[in-house]
């Protein structure tokens, strides 16, 4: 049975495991890795590897239909920083989160819709730290513009953060200690 393709927005490696893992039975997934809020060039940089290296780990254990596809976004800092601006001193979850969440959630609407693909997600869900009502929402808004369904889950329920914390330490993931930004690193 073929199954249905999905655009998966990652926004990094270890997010990504418990996300797919949980995907895979019903989806032909295409991995998204777009994150111009990771600004500083060297961190994006251990991110992808870490989002690489796992995907290379994990598609060795499946057949030719169960592997995961990469690809990455613009790496676009500046688009981020225009998106935020007005918004640094906001605390994290604030506007300036929102504000990023819609960015990541616009262009890999688009990018489904460039690639023919009818659905996304986004693994910014399995973290505790997300407010998964305000992705669902921003996404909503999404679907009718750009002409693509948004798959609406939240990945941490069903011990979904517990279980990527698992498995990035299964895959030896580099996993970081803040979400992504300048701002966030400093809270």
């Amino acid at each position: 049975m073929k199954k249905e393709k999905l655009l998966l927005h990652s926004c990094c490696g270890p997010c990504s495991t418990a996300v797919i893992e949980q995907l895979m039975e019903e989806y032909d997934v295409t991995l998204f890795f777009y994150n111009p809020n990771i600004t500083d060039a060297e961190e994006y940089e251990k991110r992808k590897e870490a989002q690489l290296h796992f995907l290379h780990q994990y598609n060795e254990q499946q057949d030719k239909e169960g592997q995961v596809h990469f690809l990455e976004g613009s790496y676009e800092p500046d688009v981020f920083y225009q998106m935020v601006k007005g918004f640094e001193r906001e605390p994290e979850g604030g506007e300036r989160c929102t504000q990023c969440f819609r960015l990541r959630l616009e262009k890999s609407a688009n990018m489904a819709k460039i690639l023919g693909i009818n659905q996304f997600t986004t693994t910014l869900s399995v973290s505790p730290h997300k407010n998964y009502a305000l992705i669902c929402s921003l996404a909503e808004e999404l679907e009718e513009k750009c002409g693509c369904r948004f798959l609406a889950r939240d990945f941490k329920k069903k011990a979904g953060f517990q279980k990527s914390v698992k498995l990035s330490k299964e895959y030896g993931l580099y996993r970081q200690n803040y979400c992504g930004c300048e701002f966030s690193k400093w809270e």
